[in-house]
Order: structure tokens, then C-alpha cells, then sequence
């Protein structure tokens, strides 16, 4: 185990949370709201998809990171960081830039729970 996989997607994820924060901030200068949403539709659903990436890709990378550690083997951290990486892509511009009704939306978070569980059903099985 040296982390090596696990360390890309933190590192791609990481970058990934850039223009997310950016494009809030953009839509905050153009519209003038500095708080909450302002019943802005457009600021509302960068808004959500920047906190929705926020509140889901922190804890699957701490479960990718206990799975390598308990000794998840490289193909399993390929797939679900590869999982967790395109699910959030694809969650993230499809409520950001559409009106969040699509089933892309959808997909994204069952590639996301994808990850999120396999990640962290590893850990626990290895360690019970």
C-alpha cells in the first residue's frame, strides 16, 4: 500500500473544486448577491451543485483512503475513484448548467454512492 491512486483522485478532486467555487463567485458578482441565492435560479443551482460536490466527495475520499489502507488492491481504487470522478463531473454540469431534471443527474449520484459504498463496505468488511 503507498497511497499512490488515492493520492491522484484527492489531487484531481482537489482541482476540481476550484472552478466549481469560481463559477458561484462569477454568478455572485453578475447578479450582485453576496448572500444566499436571491431567488437567482441560475446562483441557486451553482450554488447547490458546488455544495452538493462539497458534502460528497470529502467523506468517499476518506473511505477511498481507509479501503487502500485496509488493502484494497489498484483496480478497486482505479474503479472507484474513475466512479466517483465521473460521477461527480457528470452530477455537477448537469445542475449547474440544466434545469437538475435530467437522468444524467441521477446517474451522477448513483456513480458517486457507487464509490461511497464500495469504498467504504471494504473498509468495514476488512476490518470486522
Amino acid at each position: 500500500m503507498d497511497l499512490h491512486v488515492t493520492l491522484i483522485f484527492i489531487g484531481l478532486m482537489a482541482v476540481l473544486q476550484v472552478p466549481a467555487t469560481f463559477f458561484v463567485g462569477i454568478r455572485r458578482v453578475k447578479t450582485g448577491v453576496m448572500i444566499a441565492d436571491g431567488g437567482d435560479q441560475t446562483l441557486l443551482r451553482r450554488i447547490r451543485a458546488h455544495a452538493n460536490y462539497t458534502e460528497t466527495v470529502p467523506i468517499t475520499l476518506l473511505a477511498m483512503a481507509a479501503a487502500d489502507f485496509a488493502g484494497a488492491g489498484d483496480m478497486m481504487l482505479w474503479i472507484g475513484g474513475c466512479s466517483l470522478l465521473l460521477g461527480r463531473v457528470v452530477h455537477y454540469f448537469t445542475l449547474a448548467l440544466t434545469d437538475g431534471t435530467s437522468l444524467f443527474r441521477a446517474a451522477g449520484m448513483l456513480l458517486t454512492f457507487a464509490a461511497m459504498l464500495m469504498f467504504g463496505g471494504y473498509a468495514l468488511w476488512t476490518n470486522m
